[in-house]
Parts: C-alpha cells; sequence; structure tokens
C-alpha cells in the first residue's frame, strides 16, 4: 500500500530544498546594521526599461578614523550587457528616464565639472569598471569615500538624487585629458538609488 504522507513530506522537503534555484540571488532589501545607512538601486536596460539587468547595494559605515566609507556591490546578470569591461558612475539626477535624464557625473564641489569626459576621474561619481564574464555575468565589490549616503556636501541624497549609470563601454579614466567616450561611452543601463529606510 502506497503511504501517501511520506510521499508529501519527500516532495516538500524537495521543494524547500530546490527553492533558492528559484529566488532571487541578491535581495532586493538588503539587512541594515545598527549605525550603517544602507541605498539601493535596481538596474534597468537603457534599450528596454523592462529587463532587470542587476542590482545595486551601497552601505555607509564609518572607518576608525571617523571617515564615511561606501562600500559598494554591484551585480549585473543580462545577456543584454556584453562581456567586458564597463564604465560604472553615479551620475547627478535620479532619473533613468531615458537613461540621458540622469545627467552628468555627480560632482558637487564648488568648481563641479558633471561632463562625463571632462574632469575625468576626478568626479566625485566616479567608479571603477565592472567586468562582464562570458555568461553576462559581473560583479564589482569597492569602497569608496568621494560620497556618502547621510546629509552632507558630498551627499548623493541632495534635491535631486542619484542614479547609478553602467556604460556601453570601458572606462580608460581620460589620461589624455577630455576626450569623447573615454568615460565608458553610451549608456547601457541606469537604476535610480534609493535610501533604504
Amino acid at each position: 500500500m502506497v503511504d501517501f504522507s511520506r510521499i508529501a513530506t519527500a516532495l516538500l522537503l524537495l521543494l524547500v530544498s530546490l527553492e533558492p534555484m528559484f529566488a532571487d540571488e541578491v535581495s532586493d532589501t538588503p539587512e541594515k546594521t545598527p549605525g550603517d545607512i544602507v541605498a539601493t538601486a535596481q538596474i534597468h536596460s537603457c534599450t528596454n526599461a523592462e529587463d532587470r539587468v542587476g542590482t545595486l547595494t551601497m552601505r555607509q559605515r564609518v572607518s576608525d578614523e571617523g571617515i564615511k566609507l561606501v562600500d559598494v556591490d554591484l551585480e549585473l546578470r543580462s545577456d543584454s550587457i556584453e562581456p567586458g569591461k564597463h564604465a560604472v558612475h553615479v551620475h547627478e539626477t535620479a532619473n533613468c528616464t531615458p537613461c540621458s535624464a540622469a545627467k552628468g557625473h555627480f560632482d558637487p564641489g564648488p568648481n563641479s565639472n558633471t561632463s562625463p569626459d571632462g574632469n575625468h576621474p576626478f568626479h566625485m561619481g566616479d567608479l571603477p569598471n565592472i567586468v562582464v564574464d562570458e555568461n553576462h555575468q559581473g560583479r564589482l565589490l569597492t569602497t569608496t569615500s568621494r560620497i556618502t549616503l547621510s546629509d552632507g556636501p558630498l551627499s548623493i541624497f541632495d534635491s535631486d538624487g542619484s542614479a547609478v549609470i553602467v556604460h556601453v563601454g570601458a572606462d580608460t579614466y581620460c589620461p589624455e585629458g577630455e576626450e569623447a567616450g573615454c568615460a565608458g561611452g553610451a549608456r547601457a543601463a541606469c537604476g535610480v538609488i534609493r535610501r533604504v529606510e
């Protein structure tokens, strides 16, 4: 005689063990630890706004010297992002519709120059390139002290907020000065950065 309760239990255990395979690999709402400030962005393709290509998590902490440090974790997983190096920058406006609405690079200083290829790589929002592999996946883990998630002169949450842009090409860091496309060229993906309350 068939013991249906044992079969049901076995099926339940199988489903529980398979659940991580079907869940998003990156949580949309990261855990906050006391004292940290966290921000996230859902990153979408600039050619198809319905295509979510990755996620960004930023976590601000205070260093032993009292400096605000922002840990950046950017993950990309999409066939719409070609393998290779891609420039990553925080842009000055929290708007991705269209991606050009994010405006120039975040650069709030007294001599601000938000031109992507001008004053580069000295913008506050400049980050290292992300490397995308042959499976169209990439991850950038870095730390910056150029921006903050809290209030102040370097806050990316100023009156019009900020967005993260992933570019089609690599950032060469413009060693010859201003040169068209040296900061990564066209925009491949964009995400509005939002503070986690």
